[in-house]
């Protein structure tokens, strides 16, 4: 019988975060100019992230995503993805990047066993990118995406946050790039967590507004529906042409009701929620001495008693406003976006 939390959702899915160091600095996840890092000593090694998912598959999880901060400044990466790519109880096994440096692993991340891979691209415009990020590395990004799609991943998506003033205009852009390239497109609504400490509701467009957007331009768009229901995060949609793109609404029409995913940070802290004030600390199991049965049983006892509604709770909030302020993100570093690996 499978693993259900207090609500009936399965323990099915994990993003496990491999750093929480980036190589950029965008403003809905890394907008300060410091930031308090996890100590190195306390990274999970490959072999201890491989073990505790391990334990995860025992418990009913099919499905893993590797996040960061930016993965791909975790040195030798390829080596974890073969340690995970070993597990049958996976069905799927990705990875989120930024795309800067992609080009030179893209070919090594597949042939290890990665599956599918996900690129954050907000702007097509290198000057735009430039001031939301400050890094002028928007051709990397590019480059990345074309060598991600020449490696034979079995999937490549783009995911665009969606920020009014920002990128708004290039929503239409944006969904023209992936057409192009045979890509699913994903627009985001910016939320307010971990460190989005410059948040503000005025700045989400909404779904409604995105798809208010693309109806102009392209008409008779219909939605996908799929059975069973999907507890992916992102409800998808077709164009008239068959072209498909995804939306994920977190912020205004929030999917807690299906969510099946949890949250491993780079030092092991396991959250059951973007939202979540604190976690359960697996890292000290797993170094104290902990046999594999003992952690799953922590794991089992905390899952079932999960109710944990965010997204949910955040929208009936009054005054809603960014999650943090800088005090409380510099007091536990655990609540930052970046160690979160969103």
């Amino acid at each position: 019988m499978p693993l259900t939390d207090a609500l009936g959702r399965p323990l099915s899915s994990l993003r496990v975060s491999v750093t929480d160091r980036c190589n950029i600095r965008c403003r809905y996840c890394m907008p300060e100019d410091d930031y308090v890092w996890l100590p190195r000593a306390s990274i999970l090694t490959f072999e201890e992230i491989d073990r505790l998912v391990g334990v995860f598959c025992g418990l009913g999880l099919t499905k893993v995503r590797l996040t960061g901060g930016e993965p791909l400044l975790r040195q030798q990466l390829e080596h974890l993805v073969a340690l995970l790519s070993r597990r049958p109880e996976l069905e799927d096994l990705g990875l989120t990047t930024n795309g800067i440096l992609l080009a030179r692993s893209a070919e090594r991340l597949r042939a290890a066993g990665l599956r599918r891979i996900t690129v954050s691209l907000d702007t097509l415009r290198p000057d735009r990118f430039t001031g939301f990020t400050r890094s002028a590395r928007h051709a990397d990004v590019l480059a990345g995406i074309h060598a991600a799609l020449t490696a034979g991943f079995a999937s490549v998506k783009l995911n665009s946050v969606v920020i009014r003033g920002f990128n708004d205009d290039e929503i239409v852009d944006l969904l023209e790039f992936g057409r192009s390239r045979g890509v699913e497109v994903r627009f985001i609504e910016y939320m307010d967590v971990g460190g989005a400490t410059q948040w503000s509701l005025e700045d989400v467009v909404s779904r409604r507004e995105i798809l208010a957007t693309l109806g102009r331009r392209y008409q008779a768009i219909r939605p996908l529906a799929e059975y069973p229901r999907s507890s992916a995060p992102a409800e998808r949609f077709a164009l008239p042409d068959g072209t498909t793109f995804g939306i994920i609404a977190s912020t205004t029409e929030p999917f807690c009701r299906t969510c099946d995913r949890g949250r491993l940070t780079a030092d092991g802290m396991w959250l059951l929620c973007l939202y979540a004030e604190g976690g359960v600390d697996l890292r000290e199991m797993l170094r104290s001495g902990a046999a594999d049965q003992a952690i799953a049983a922590r794991i089992t006892e905390v899952w079932r008693e999960r109710t944990d509604r965010g997204a949910e709770e955040r929208v009936t909030a009054p005054r809603r406003g960014a999650l943090y302020q800088l005090a409380s993100l510099r007091a536990d570093p655990h609540r930052e976006m970046h160690t979160r690996g969103g």
